[in-house]
C-alpha cells in the first residue's frame, strides 16, 4: 500500500522495492538480515508508522540515526483526521489506507521526500503525484457511490481484525473485528459467542475473511450462527494489511480498494459490476 504510491510518484527516476508482499502481516513481521541490508542500502525508506510495524521500529530507528531519510507516511495524515478508538489503548489506528481520501496525504509525503532527496526531479514528482492523487479521488468517489447502494440496515462489516475503521467512517458502515487493532491479540471464546449472538439477532447475511489473517475465527462465526439456525455466508476475501499478487490489478493500491469495495457491496445486497470500477477485477468476474 506504501510501495505502490511511492512507485507511482517516483516514476522512472527511482527503483522502489517493498519488503512485505502478498499475504504478509505487518503487525507480526520481523526484518531479516537481508531486509536490514536492503534498508541500509536504500536512499530513502518509507514505512507506515502509527505502530503498524512494531517489530521493525528498532531497525528503522537505528538507520534513521545515521541521517538517512526514514519517513512514517501515515503520520502525514492530519492528527485531527486519525482515529483513536477507545479500545486501542490511546494509540491511533494505523490502517489509514482504508480511506483513499486520506491516503492522498501519503502521495504528498512521497512527493516532498523524493523532491528533497532529488531536487532535479521535483517537477516530475509533482506531476506524477498530482496525476495519482486524481486517481485516488476517483476511487473514493466510486466507493461512495457503490457502497451507497447497500441497504442501510445491511451496512455492517464483520472481519477478522480491526482494520476497517477508516473504511467504516468514510462510507457509513458499522465495523466489527473479531480481533483488535493487532493480529497479535487472540479472540477468546466469549468474543466469538458475542459475535454469533450479534449475527443471529441482527440477521447479518455475510462475514469476510482477510488475505493476511487466518480464517479460523471467521469460520467459527459461520458455524456458530448455523448451529443457531441462521445461515451466514463468507462474503469474500478482503485485502486488509496486504495487497493482492504482485503484477495483478489487485496487487495495486487502487485494485486492492476496488476489490474490497466491490466485494463488500455485492455480498451485502448492493449493486456493483463484477469487474469493479475499471473492469479489471479478475477474481470477481462471473
Amino acid at each position: 500500500m506504501i510501495g505502490d504510491p511511492v512507485r507511482q510518484v517516483a516514476g522512472d527516476r527511482g527503483e522502489v522495492a517493498s519488503l512485505m508482499g502478498e499475504g504478509v502481516d505487518p503487525h507480526l513481521y520481523r526484518p531479516t538480515r537481508s531486509d536490514v541490508a536492503r534498508l541500509t542500502g536504500a536512499d530513502v525508506i518509507f514505512y507506515n508508522g502509527l505502530n503498524l510495524e512494531p517489530q521493525m521500529v528498532p531497525a528503522l530507528e537505528r538507520i534513521a540515526a545515521t541521517g538517512k531519510p526514514v519517513v512514517a507516511v501515515a503520520e502525514a495524515v492530519d492528527a485531527g483526521r486519525r482515529l483513536s478508538p477507545a479500545d486501542f489503548g490511546g494509540h491511533f489506528d494505523p490502517h489509514v489506507w482504508m480511506d483513499p481520501s486520506l491516503w492522498v496525504a501519503v502521495v504528498d509525503a512521497a512527493r516532498d521526500t523524493l523532491s528533497a532527496v532529488d531536487p532535479a526531479g521535483a517537477a516530475v514528482y509533482a506531476a506524477n503525484a498530482a496525476a495519482y492523487a486524481d486517481r485516488l479521488r476517483a476511487l473514493h468517489r466510486y466507493a461512495e457511490q457503490t457502497l451507497a447502494t447497500v441497504p442501510a440496515d445491511a451496512r455492517v462489516l464483520v472481519t477478522a481484525h480491526d482494520a476497517f475503521n477508516y473504511f467504516g467512517r468514510a462510507y457509513g458502515f458499522e465495523v466489527i473485528g473479531i480481533q483488535g487493532i493487532s493480529t497479535e491479540s487472540e479472540a477468546g471464546l466469549r468474543r466469538i459467542e458475542e459475535l454469533v449472538d450479534l449475527l443471529v439477532e441482527r440477521r447479518i447475511p455475510a462475514v469476510f475473511v482477510e488475505s493476511s489473517v487466518s480464517e479460523r475465527n471467521i469460520q467459527a462465526l459461520v458455524d456458530g450462527a448455523a448451529a443457531r439456525g441462521h445461515a451466514v455466508s463468507i462474503g469474500g476475501r478482503l485485502y486488509s494489511d496486504a495487497m493482492g499478487p504482485p503484477g495483478s490489478y489487485e496487487g495495486s493500491y487502487v485494485g486492492m480498494i476496488d476489490h474490497n469495495v466491490t466485494t463488500i457491496a455485492r455480498a451485502l445486497g448492493g449493486t456493483a459490476s463484477a469487474t469493479g470500477m475499471n473492469g479489471q477485477l479478475a477474481e470477481l468476474k462471473d
